[in-house]
């Protein structure tokens, strides 16, 4: 087993909870999205990120707007719907819960009979 697979499931497994805690902060731009998992180390291409902000918008978690563009085409910039910080703070509950949980495991010191 290759751990670089291992890693990228990771990643894909908290990518849907780092594009809404992206958002939580206001409207943003699929690029500027990209930008904020590639400077927190989640390396992601557009090839996946698109079918998820659609996933989510389809899910009733995000709206989005058209904002014309000064440099090009009109833009899509994504919002949570109310929906979507109530699906939010759901998550981030659920996060600590695991986070809590995956360290006691992985700290924990062997018995007897490990």
């Amino acid at each position: 087993m290759k751990i670089e697979n291992t890693k990228a499931q990771m990643r894909k497994g908290v990518l849907e909870f780092c594009i809404l805690s992206i958002l939580q902060h206001g409207d943003a731009y699929t690029n500027d999205i990209l930008s904020s998992l590639k400077d927190a180390k989640l390396l992601v291409v557009e090839g996946t990120v698109y079918p998820l902000l659609t996933r989510l918008k389809n899910a009733g978690l995000l709206a989005y707007r058209w904002e014309e563009s000064t440099s090009g085409p009109p833009r899509k910039y994504y919002a949570l719907t109310e929906t979507g910080i109530i699906f939010l703070r759901e998550l981030k509950q659920t996060w600590a819960e695991l986070v809590e949980a995956v360290d006691i495991v992985t700290s924990k010191k062997p018995t007897k009979n490990e």
